[in-house]
């Protein structure tokens, strides 16, 4: 049988169809209206079988040449899923970059107080939702017990006649627990309304009748908001005997508030346990990470390790205990031992085979001069002869005596190359760069005429320590460069700044405003047998050691030499070399 809804009376219950008739059952509301509308018959829609028909040929259609190429078929479509993959993968760089520039202890312990905070925030959920389920539970058994007491004393009480105010003794039951509410609707208005009290009496209180519209009268409980002076209650509503409606309730401020309690001390312990995670999980991380740190030094040092040049002793390795192969920071710390080795063994074998080399250069260099002096010697005195020599051996001897001249040059200077790169000490004596200036620029005006050559030097004579001879080589190659490779009429201008307080060093630059260095060579320009051109000709080419000579022996100073150059816009070389000490001056 179907419970009547608040304010119906039995007598007004009609019995159903019969079975097998379609209707639309009324939605029945708590004070007893129908939402259906009067009169209203349901609409039964016979189905009709569905007859499949023939398909219709067209009879003028082209008919399609099997034999002829079949057209390609458009591409599968991408699955929805695919295209999500797809999207997915072009915006998560833009929100994981932040993530991926931090650290790894910082990304370490963001994940692990990340699953912690999540951990926490699951079981706090559940435990509230827990909690909350169970104190409902107790309260809907308490309402049970209201709701039985309550109904067999007012059908004793009243039986089939109507309510009397005489519904206190319903809500002030000395069995009723506090705060527990009656209301009484009947011909779906609130009829009566009590409220138990602290002090055991029943006082009046007013209720919408709104309230309880969704309301079902079957006793099963529910929770409904009654406005702000009484909040939330757990109600439950029954049909007396008369065909009134009673609604008992009991309040949900107490376990409410044990929820909001139990949540605020979720939330308090979560937060305190999550900041203690955060320091527990940086020190075990920066504890843990401490292998990897000092593997991270060891490659630190070796790359500010002069590597490039020179007998490298790289000796250095990361510590053995920081090598086992059975955690994660031991297999790196032993790769990166095991590299270590085999670039020391490769740089070793390059110093070998260069010290081969030079040696070679050295020898072949110092047993050349003998023979080279030789022959500039002979030829010279078959020139110099009182015989008269035909025309053409006269300038074949000449022709000789020139390259063997050009030759032992050659020889001159890669033997100063071969000595230097073994890094024998050069003279160091106070040197006048003011006057070494003026004598090499005298040189090369003498040499270069068709030049504009210009000298700007400071009032006091600037000192500075080296070896005399190698540092004059160095500015008469400088000029020379400029004086050949320049056209006629190139302004040469040669600058001399001396130290500062603070960078102790002497500024040489020699500046013109010829074509400029090519791009393509500026990079090399230092190294050995590199040309600004392909000739070979002591006119317009070099031998490409000139400036290999200027960087050796301003390098063997412990000075710099550098380039700036823009075709079209001239070349500045800058030579800085350390200034004499103050005392030694003196």
């Amino acid at each position: 049988m179907t419970s009547p809804a608040v304010g119906e009376t039995p007598g007004e219950v009609e019995e159903g169809p019969a079975p097998g008739t379609p209707v639309d059952p009324p939605a029945t509301a708590v004070d007893g209206s129908s939402s259906a509308a009067e009169g209203s018959q349901p609409v039964v829609v016979e189905s009709a079988p569905v007859v499949e028909s023939a398909p219709v040929v067209d009879e003028s259609a082209p008919v399609v040449d099997e034999s002829a190429p079949v057209a390609p078929t458009a591409a599968p479509r991408v699955s929805t899923a695919k295209r999500f993959a797809a999207w997915l993968s072009r915006i998560r760089p833009s929100w994981l970059r932040p993530f991926r520039a931090w650290t790894l202890r910082g990304r370490i312990v963001t994940a692990v107080v990340g699953l912690l905070a999540a951990l926490c925030l699951v079981i706090g959920t559940v435990s509230v939702l827990v909690l909350s389920s169970y104190l409902i539970d107790r309260l809907d058994a308490q309402l049970n017990g209201v709701i039985t007491r309550s109904t067999s004393y007012a059908d004793r009480l009243y039986g089939s006649g109507p309510i009397d105010a005489r519904i206190d003794g319903i809500v002030s039951n000395p069995a009723q627990p506090q705060g527990t509410m009656g209301i009484v609707i009947s011909n779906g208005t609130v009829a009566f309304g009590r409220v138990l009290s602290s002090a055991g009496s029943a006082n009046e209180v007013t209720v919408d009748s709104t309230a309880f519209k969704n309301l079902r009268v079957d006793g099963s409980p529910q929770s409904v908001y009654l406005g702000p002076a009484l909040h939330e209650y757990r109600v439950a509503a029954v049909q007396l005997l008369n065909g009134d409606v009673m609604i008992m309730g009991l309040p949900l401020s107490d376990a409410n508030a044990t929820v909001a309690r139990l949540t605020l001390v979720i939330v308090l312990v979560s937060v305190a346990g999550l900041l203690l995670a955060v320091a527990l999980a940086e020190l075990i991380v920066r504890v843990a990470l401490r292998p990897l740190d000092r593997v991270a030094a060891t490659a630190v040092t070796v790359s500010e390790m002069p590597l490039d040049r020179g007998d490298v002793a790289l000796s250095i390795r990361v510590p053995d205990e920081d090598t086992n192969v059975q955690t994660e920071v031991g297999k790196v710390g032993s790769a990166l031992n095991r590299m270590l080795g085999h670039v020391g063994s490769a740089l070793a074998a390059r110093q070998a085979s260069e010290q081969k080399v030079r040696q070679f250069v050295a020898d072949a260099s110092h047993e050349l001069r003998t023979p080279l002096a030789s022959i500039r010697g002979y030829s010279e005195l078959t020139r110099r002869s009182p015989h008269q020599l035909p025309e053409d051996v006269t300038h074949s001897i000449a022709r000789i005596e020139s390259e063997a001249t050009r030759m032992t040059s050659l020889v001159e200077d890669l033997l100063l190359l071969a000595r230097l790169d073994e890094g024998r000490d050069l003279e160091c004596e106070p040197v006048d760069l003011s006057m070494l200036l003026v004598d090499a620029v005298s040189d090369a005006h003498a040499a270069g005429t068709d030049h504009v050559w210009s000298l700007d030097l400071p009032g006091e004579p600037v000192i500075v320590p080296g070896d005399r001879a190698r540092l004059h080589q160095v500015f008469v190659n400088l000029l020379a460069n400029a004086r050949i490779h320049t056209p006629p009429g190139t302004e040469v201008k040669v600058g001399l700044v001396p130290a500062d307080e603070e960078q102790h060093r002497v500024s040489v630059t020699i500046t013109d405003n010829g074509p400029g260095i090519s791009p393509d060579i500026a990079s090399t320009l230092f190294e050995r047998f590199v040309r600004g051109d392909s000739s070979r000709t002591r006119s317009t080419g070099s031998t490409g050691l000139g400036l290999a000579i200027v960087h050796a022996v301003v390098e063997a100073h412990g000075g710099s030499v550098t380039v700036e150059s823009e075709p079209g816009s001239g070349t500045t070389f800058r030579v800085e070399l350390p200034a004499e000490e103050a005392d030694q001056a003196e």
